[in-house]
């Protein structure tokens, strides 16, 4: 119904053909004007008036005021309706005022509560291989839900599959602002943990079986498809469905946007720079005018690696990893200091990233000062191999290795 309609007026059509959201747009324009009981053309024809006396009447404008002061959409919904009205006046040279149809509305609604226990059931509720894909790669990416509706496997970098992190380096006309205006040379360089290359190469080699495509995908292939005949690639309403219907039947509250906060919160958490965060999240990035080089591409990518322990969720983890490196670190720390040597850059930001407070780096943690450990305010213990796991889980640290199997762990 909504196809036809707007298909009887070639403004609408032609409107449409510039847009990448086009069913919920067409849907936002057809309210409006079933509400002023005018038609798309007749809405235009009343624009074109204010070209011809001074002052201007604005009646478009004054409606869609109207419109939104009166309707009982939600805010939220009088925003969208009131983006797509001069959006679709916008594109048909007949541009409304900018204070007309403005809702301002509060946030009532508190942001999903992300964690990683959530994320893997989610992902375990994924029923083939490109949905449990689609999960890892929007949690490792911070692609966003528009993105995805045009990405070819074109941008991942060249021989991606045999790369630790590749690289995924997407052009501003699929962004944001689709590269007109201050959006103009915008791009967006970010990158695959392993546990999403891992998925995304399951999705891969699942499409092109036999029984599926049954054919090598190409790099002008679409990335995400539809999972059944033609194979045709997944539209921006059915991206929103999928999550919606996956995130109900897992009971885990998510959205496309959340994966952005996700990777967002882990860049922040390793003490990224904001522009870099900005790069990997597809924003525009002040103050460089050649950001996208080689060079910078390698170590945004060194700086990526910091953030995968924080960003992986598939697989329980018990911390081990992240204790192992902290304690390898610490190590490193005094071997510096005995030495004289200055400290690095990065090795300002482990400092942060790991919590070490400055006076215990000059201590030899390799066994404890005392005793008991209770009088100078920490506390040891000596445990075999087998309750090492326990110990870990419930905050203790790994400080030295017994020769007879055992090991000396202690607790702030």
């Amino acid at each position: 119904m909504l196809t036809l309609w707007a298909n009887q007026y070639p403004e609408v059509t032609l409107w449409l053909t510039k847009l990448q959201i086009k069913e919920e747009s067409a849907l936002a324009l057809y309210n409006f004007c079933q509400w002023a009981n005018k038609t798309p053309t007749e809405l235009l024809a009343l624009k074109a008036q204010d070209y011809s006396v001074n002052p201007p009447p604005n009646i478009v404008e004054k409606l869609l005021d109207e419109f939104c002061a009166s309707t009982a959409f939600t805010n939220v919904q009088k925003c969208r309706r009131s983006v797509a009205v001069k959006s679709f006046f916008r594109h048909n040279y007949r541009a409304l005022e900018h204070a007309a149809g403005i809702v301002t509305y509060e946030k009532v609604k508190d942001y999903n509560a992300l964690n990683k226990e959530g994320l893997r059931k989610l992902w375990t509720y994924a029923l083939n291989p490109r949905d449990k894909a689609l999960i890892t790669f929007v949690n490792s990416t911070a692609i966003a839900k528009e993105t995805l509706t045009n990405l070819k496997w074109s941008h991942l970098e060249d021989n991606w599959e045999s790369v630790e992190l590749p690289c995924i380096n997407i052009e501003s006309e699929l962004l944001k602002g689709h590269g007109r205006g201050k959006y103009k040379g915008v791009r967006q360089t970010t990158f695959l943990t392993p546990e999403a290359k891992r998925d995304l190469l399951n999705y891969k080699e699942w499409l092109e079986r036999p029984q599926k495509l049954g054919r090598k995908l190409t790099p002008d292939d679409y990335m995400w498809l539809q999972t059944c005949k033609p194979y045709r690639p997944i539209s921006y309403d059915t991206f929103a469905l999928l999550i919606y219907t996956l995130s109900r039947n897992a009971g885990v509250p998510f959205s496309w946007h959340d994966s952005r906060r996700w990777v967002n919160t882990a860049l922040e958490q390793i003490g990224i720079s904001t522009n870099w965060a900005r790069k990997i999240r597809g924003r525009k990035v002040k103050s460089e005018e050649a950001p996208y080089s080689q060079p910078a591409i390698e170590q945004l990518r060194a700086k990526f690696r910091e953030a995968v322990p924080l960003l992986e969720f598939t697989t329980e983890s018990t911390g081990l990893e992240e204790r192992i490196a902290r304690q390898e670190f610490l190590t490193e720390l005094n071997r510096k200091d005995a030495a004289g040597e200055a400290l690095t850059p990065q090795d300002e930001q482990n400092i942060k990233r790991f919590n070490i407070r400055r006076a215990f780096m000059r201590k030899d943690v390799s066994k404890p000062e005392c005793a008991d450990g209770e009088h100078c305010g920490e506390a040891f213990k000596q445990i075999n191999e087998a309750a090492l796991l326990d110990a870990l889980q419930e905050g203790w640290q790994v400080v030295h290795n017994l020769q007879n199997g055992q090991v000396i762990v202690k607790r702030d």
